[in-house]
C-alpha cells in the first residue's frame, strides 16, 4: 500500500495509552526498547504482597457472580412470563397412524391391489385468536364451616277454611264516606279558625326600602344629567376654542396679505430675515392645511351621518306633495288588504320568455298609479257626513282644493316669497358650494399657482 511513497521520518513521540479501567498509563515509556520483554515493577500495587490461596478454597467472587446471575435470570423470566398470555390454546399432540385391513375388496384394481391401509388421524388445529365458546362463571367460595346449616320446617298439614279467611288481605280501597259527619273537612276547619280574622301587618321597613330606592333613582338621574351638562359645556368650550383659533389664524392671514399688498417697494434685507420669513410662511401654510383638512373631514362625516338615516326617517319628514310625486301616498281604505303592483300582472313577457335582455335594468316600464290617479284618492271625504254643517261632498272637496293647507305661516328669510308652481316631479336639491368666509382656500390656491400677493 505504501509503495512509491517517500519514507517518512520515524516519530519519537509515544501515543497515549490507557489501561482496562480507562486510566492513562504513564509508565509506558519505561517499558520500551530493552525493557519491552522484561517484567518492570513501576506501580505501587506491585509492591503489595498477594495472599496465596489453597486449591480447595472457593473464590467468593465467583459465588457472588453466580448468585447475581441466578437472580437476574429469575427477574427476566418473571417479566417475560408476565408479558405472555395465559389463555393461549395449546396445540394437541402428534398425529396417530392407524393400520387396518378393509373388509370388502371387490377386485384386484381396488386400492391398487393392497390388502392393508394406513390412515393418518390428526386433530383439527385451533385458531389462537378465536373467541371463547364457553362462559366460565365464578362460584363463590364455601364458608369456613363444613357443617350444613339445618333448615327447620313444620310438618305439613291441611289448611282450614277459617285460616284461609284469616290470611285473606282486603284490597287497599277506602269506601268510607263520613256518614255521621264526625269528620270536618280541612277547608272548613281553616275557615272557622281565628287566623282569618287577624289583620295582616306590613313591616314599615318595606316603605322605607321603596322610598330609599326612589331617592337613589332620583339622585342617579340628577348625577347623570349633571354629567351630561358638564360634558356639553366642555364640548362647547372646546368648540369655542377651536373657533377662536381659526379666527386668529384668519386675522393673521388677512393682516399678512394686507401688509404684503401695502409694500410697493421691496426693501433689501439680509439672508437671515429672508429665511426667517420663509420659515414663518411655511409654518403658517402647514397649519392652514391641517385646519382645512380637519374641516373637510368634518363635512364628510356630516354627509355620511345624513346618508345613514333610515328610509323610514327620510319618508317621515317628507311632505304630502313629495309623497304624491314619489308615489308613496296611501289612504288606507282597503281595510288591511295586501296591495300588489298591477304592472307585474297581465303582461305578455315574463320570466318564461326571458323577461328582458341582460343589459336592461327597467323592471317597471309603466307608471305606478295608472288606473286611478293618486290625487283623486287623496283626502277624499266620505259621503253624507255632516252635510248640514260643512255642506255636501263636492263643497268640501272644493274647499280642500282651494285652501292652502301646507303654506307656512311665516316663511324663511332666505326663501323667495313668490308662490311655487305645481310640482310634477320629486323635490330635487342642489349641493351648495363650500363656503370660504376668510378666503383661505383661494389664498392657498394662489400660492400653489405661484401668484404674487
Amino acid at each position: 500500500m505504501g509503495s512509491g511513497r517517500p519514507n517518512k521520518p520515524e516519530s519519537k513521540v509515544l501515543p497515549v495509552t490507557v489501561d482496562a479501567h480507562g486510566n492513562v498509563v504513564f509508565d509506558a515509556i519505561v517499558r520500551q526498547n530493552e525493557n519491552l520483554r522484561k517484567i518492570v515493577y513501576s506501580q505501587h500495587s506491585d509492591l503489595i504482597p498477594k495472599m496465596l490461596k489453597n486449591e480447595g478454597d472457593v473464590d467468593e467472587d465467583e459465588e457472588l457472580q453466580k448468585d447475581t446471575t441466578q437472580e437476574t435470570k429469575a427477574a427476566i423470566e418473571k417479566i417475560v412470563n408476565a408479558a405472555q398470555p395465559n389463555n393461549v390454546v395449546k396445540q394437541l399432540g402428534d398425529p396417530k397412524y392407524i393400520k387396518y385391513k378393509p373388509s370388502l375388496q371387490q377386485s384386484v384394481a381396488f386400492n391398487s391391489g393392497a390388502r392393508e391401509r394406513i390412515v393418518r388421524v390428526s386433530n383439527m388445529p385451533v385458531d389462537p385468536l378465536d373467541l371463547p365458546k364457553f362462559r366460565h362463571k365464578r362460584v363463590p367460595k364455601a364458608s369456613g364451616s363444613s357443617e350444613t346449616v339445618p333448615v327447620m320446617h313444620s310438618p305439613p298439614r291441611a289448611v282450614t277454611v277459617k285460616e284461609q279467611q284469616d290470611w285473606k288481605i282486603p284490597p287497599c280501597v277506602s269506601n268510607w264516606n263520613n256518614g255521621k259527619g264526625y269528620t270536618i273537612p280541612l277547608d272548613q276547619r281553616v275557615a272557622t279558625d281565628e287566623r282569618v280574622l287577624r289583620e295582616a301587618q306590613v313591616n314599615d321597613n318595606f316603605a322605607k326600602l321603596s322610598e330609599a330606592l326612589d331617592v337613589a333613582r332620583e339622585k342617579l338621574s340628577e348625577a347623570v344629567l349633571m354629567q351630561l351638562k358638564v360634558q356639553r359645556e366642555m364640548a362647547m368650550k372646546e368648540k369655542e376654542g377651536k373657533e377662536q383659533e381659526l379666527r386668529n389664524l384668519a386675522q393673521k392671514a388677512r393682516s399678512e396679505r394686507s401688509f404684503a399688498a401695502s409694500e410697493s417697494v421691496d426693501v433689501p434685507r439680509g439672508d437671515y430675515d429672508y429665511d426667517h420669513k420663509r420659515g414663518m410662511e411655511k409654518e403658517g401654510r402647514i397649519q392652514r392645511d391641517e385646519i382645512r383638512e380637519e374641516r373637510r373631514r368634518e363635512r364628510e362625516r356630516e354627509r355620511r351621518m345624513e346618508a345613514k338615516k333610515s328610509k323610514i326617517t327620510r319618508d317621515k319628514n317628507r311632505d304630502v306633495g313629495e309623497k304624491v310625486a314619489l308615489g308613496m301616498a296611501f289612504t288606507g281604505g282597503r281595510g288591511g288588504e295586501v296591495m300588489y303592483d298591477q304592472r307585474l300582472f297581465n303582461q305578455e313577457k315574463g320570466m318564461d320568455s326571458g323577461f328582458a335582455t341582460d343589459d336592461q335594468n327597467n323592471v317597471y316600464d309603466k307608471r305606478l298609479f295608472t288606473a286611478k290617479p293618486t290625487l283623486s284618492t287623496l283626502y277624499q271625504p266620505k259621503k253624507n257626513l255632516d252635510d248640514e254643517m260643512y255642506g255636501n261632498a263636492d263643497e268640501q272637496l272644493d274647499k280642500l282644493k282651494n285652501t292652502e293647507r301646507f303654506k307656512p305661516v311665516k316663511a324663511f328669510s332666505s326663501v323667495v316669497s313668490e308662490r311655487a308652481g305645481k310640482r310634477d316631479r320629486p323635490v330635487e336639491f342642489e349641493k351648495e358650494d363650500e363656503q370660504d368666509p376668510f378666503g383661505l382656500v383661494q389664498w392657498a390656491s394662489d400660492l400653489k399657482k405661484g401668484k404674487k400677493l
